[in-house]
């Protein structure tokens, strides 16, 4: 029986943190088995909010490729490729965007939000009001069936439905409606206990040395009430507890108890984290760094998987083009 195709990406915006391993990384790779992915490196997409800064774009595409890698992708399972080497995304963004109305994009809930958040950038562009139309033709281009997504990105999905829809009623039908695949993500906060984020400078990633991990385990924000080590802990507020309950699970309960009562000092608890993150990190911070000294392979499976991708965007184009009627 043909494998349910699944598709998503990621911009390269810069090293893949732990946030972003347990929010999607993690996820696409217990899908490889299951389903006939597709993972993409967004490189257009990061130009909606990032195109007066792309000096660092081809290292991020370079560095962002060997990150799927030691994270567990592999391209003999997966379509692996680079969403610019694949023309045929632009020219089904360009299709849709002559039949997408205006109103669909301007309510899109991330809009107006990253406007206000991104001030301090000039975004009130064409392509970031239409970048969900570039979305869709990333997604119905491979009559994907399933999108990884978490229950904040329905919305995005449903913009991508709906596009399908208006081309399927306006010509014939061509594309399928994708559906979600809702994943439950392990949440890490950051080393402060914000969110973790590249703008907070709190990730830990997988470009960070194992001396780099230890030391930012080391300053990690902990419960602010305890001062003495024989202070009762409330580890529901400590940044260090809630890496305990993804790195050290079969430990919680006996870390949560002796923190509560005043057991176990904060120095002891990070040293604990320090040695359980380091199993998990340091394997993949060595596979990563492996793969980085050869550029030339890295660009090489670019250059294999987006030809495989284009194989088959080649296809639903033409689909399209014939429903419109202007292909020649």
């Amino acid at each position: 029986m043909k494998k349910k195709i699944v598709l998503s990406g990621a911009r390269p915006t810069g090293d893949i943190h732990l946030g972003n391993y347990f929010g999607a990384l993690h996820n696409w790779v217990q899908l490889q088995d299951q389903y006939d992915c597709h993972f993409f490196i967004a490189d257009w997409h990061a130009l909606t909010t990032g195109y007066a800064e792309t000096e660092q774009l081809q290292a991020h595409t370079i560095s962002l490729m060997a990150d799927f890698l030691a994270c567990g992708l592999d391209p003999e399972k997966s379509i692996l490729f680079q969403q610019s080497k694949v023309m045929e995304h632009a020219e089904l963004f360009l299709l849709f965007a002559m039949t997408t109305p205006l109103p669909w994009l301007e309510r899109c809930p991330t809009y107006k939000d990253q406007l206000n958040q991104l001030k301090e950038k000039d975004i009130s562009t064409y392509g970031f009001l239409g970048y969900p139309c570039l979305q869709a033709a990333d997604i119905l281009i491979y009559k994907a069936d399933f999108v990884p997504v978490g229950e904040d990105q329905l919305p995005h999905l449903e913009l991508t439905r709906e596009i399908a829809r208006r081309f399927n009623y306006l010509y014939r039908e061509v594309f399928p409606e994708p559906q979600p695949l809702l994943t439950a993500s392990k949440v890490l906060p950051g080393t402060d206990g914000r969110k973790m984020s590249k703008s907070y400078g709190n990730t830990i990633s997988f470009a960070d040395t194992p001396d780099a991990v230890r030391q930012k385990v080391q300053n990690m924000i902990t419960d602010p009430a305890r001062i003495r080590k024989s202070d009762p802990g409330h580890p529901e507020v400590c940044s260090v507890f809630a890496f305990h309950k993804v790195f050290s699970a079969e430990d919680v309960p006996e870390i949560e108890s002796s923190c509560r009562k005043g057991e176990i000092g904060c120095v002891q608890c990070k040293k604990r984290l320090q040695e359980k993150l380091l199993a998990f990190h340091q394997p993949i911070y060595e596979k990563r760094t492996q793969l980085l000294s050869k550029p030339a392979v890295l660009r090489e499976l670019i250059e294999e998987g987006s030809g495989r991708a284009r194989i088959e965007a080649a296809v639903t184009l033409d689909e399209a083009r014939s429903a419109m009627k202007i292909s020649g």
